[in-house]
């Protein structure tokens, strides 16, 4: 197959696939194309936010120390194959068509999801490539995610859990912890990042009793001051600061550092070098991504209320030393989109609407009509005007743009950034 024909393919599949009850659908998948996944070592990574920055620590402190490292995330951000990559490096076009033409010939005809088939196509890769581990994050949820199929891992990872998804994950942040502890499994150990609330980690810390993993507790580390926008912190008496802003790049660095260590004591060579520049060079695209120039922008993909209250941090932080923030947001109607425009308005010098950016956008005027309770707001024509007249005031006063809302906004965001 060529590359269209690969999309076609790909794309023929439901972005969600039929409702699941069970990893039935996601075995037969892989027992299909030979079950690669047995034959891979993993680190197992579920969250509500969080997971693609702590992915890409623990990866690059394994790529640092010589690891063939495969990375799989959740959603794309601007193409297709920056969700399968090794070493930081996509799956090329060529390996990409062989590949779904193998996944292709073998399936059934099942109601897989595109997601479901992209993972099976990124297993196959990673095990041709001869990977030495994979950071593997899931899509929703754990327990259900098809990512679980995967045998015990060599460690699962829980990020900050929050209220999202709620259709399929439950209405309790409760609820969803339950369904993200479903990563752990028996003989394996797992990581629960400190940011959690009190209940979470007790749900987490419950599942691992009863399944016989190991609990492992969190390296110490402790905030640097007041952390500033790059939320330095000590680590074994070592001032670390995370080439990501927020405070909660703190705890995903904490994390990530606890995961290394722990992996360090499974045998492999991961030196403290590898672990500190992993932590100071890390960048992940459209998570708080921070784009220096003249004005300064920040692009942000959360899009559920918790997410949006650690962007609101950063902006409140900005607001104090004296910055304007000159806002570009869109939300897709399947979140929260209400809450979410709360907080990010409420801490703008002035607020630009914007839709068009998928098929499920929020209008524009709905989140005007939400944000103009808060700051001044105006409805633009298009993203790519939104941001340039945001950027014409940040410039003209000094000022921040940050553009927030949806993944799929910050991508289209960072293109006509240039990024």
């Amino acid at each position: 197959m060529n590359i269209p024909e690969t999309m076609s393919f790909i794309n023929s599949y439901s972005k969600s696939g039929a409702r699941v009850n069970d990893l039935s659908r996601a075995r037969e998948l892989m027992e299909s194309i030979g079950s690669p996944e047995k034959r891979l070592k993993f680190v197992h990574i579920a969250g509500t936010n969080g997971k693609g920055s702590t992915l890409e620590f623990i990866s690059n402190a394994l790529i640092f120390s010589g690891y063939k490292t495969g990375q799989f995330t959740s959603p794309y951000i601007l193409r297709y194959t920056d969700r399968i990559r090794i070493n930081g490096q996509e799956i090329d076009e060529q390996s990409l068509c062989d590949i779904a033409e193998t996944v292709r010939s073998a399936v059934q005809d099942r109601p897989y999801s595109q997601f479901e088939i992209t993972m099976a196509i990124a297993f196959l890769w990673f095990e041709r490539e001869k990977c030495d581990v994979v950071v593997l994050e899931t899509g929703i949820g754990g327990l259900l995610d098809c990512t679980n199929i995967i045998p015990p891992p060599l460690l699962s990872v829980i990020t900050s859990v929050s209220l999202d998804h709620t259709a399929l994950l439950g209405s309790t942040v409760e609820e969803i912890a339950r369904q993200k502890a479903g990563i752990i499994k028996p003989g394996s150990a797992v990581i629960v990042s400190e940011d959690n609330p009190e209940n979470v980690r007790k749900i987490a810390a419950q599942t691992a009793q009863d399944t016989g993993a190991e609990l492992v507790r969190n390296e110490p580390c402790r905030p640097y001051g007041d952390g500033g926008l790059f939320a330095a912190f000590y680590y074994r008496g070592v001032k670390l600061t995370p080439a990501m802003i927020g405070l909660h790049q703190m705890y995903n660095a904490q994390t990530a550092i606890t995961a290394c260590i722990y992996l360090r004591g499974k045998g492999l060579e991961i030196s403290e070098s590898a672990i500190i520049r992993a932590i100071e060079t890390t960048q992940v695209r459209a998570r708080v991504q921070y784009i220096d120039g003249e004005p300064p922008v920040i692009v942000d993909g959360g899009h559920n209320p918790a997410g949006a209250a650690m962007l609101a941090l950063v902006m409140m932080y900005l607001s104090t030393r004296g910055k304007k923030i000159y806002t570009v947001m869109g939300m897709v109607d399947s979140k929260d989109w209400v809450a979410c425009v709360k907080k990010i308005a409420a801490n703008s010098s002035r607020f630009y609407a914007v839709d068009g950016f998928a098929p499920n956008a929020v209008p524009k005027s709905d989140i005007g009509d939400v944000a103009v309770f808060y700051t001044q707001t105006e409805d633009a024509d298009s993203l790519e005007a939104a941001i340039s007249s945001a950027k014409a005031e940040a410039r003209e006063n000094g000022g921040v743009v940050v553009v927030s809302g949806s993944l799929y906004l910050a991508g289209e965001a960072l293109e006509i950034l240039g990024q």
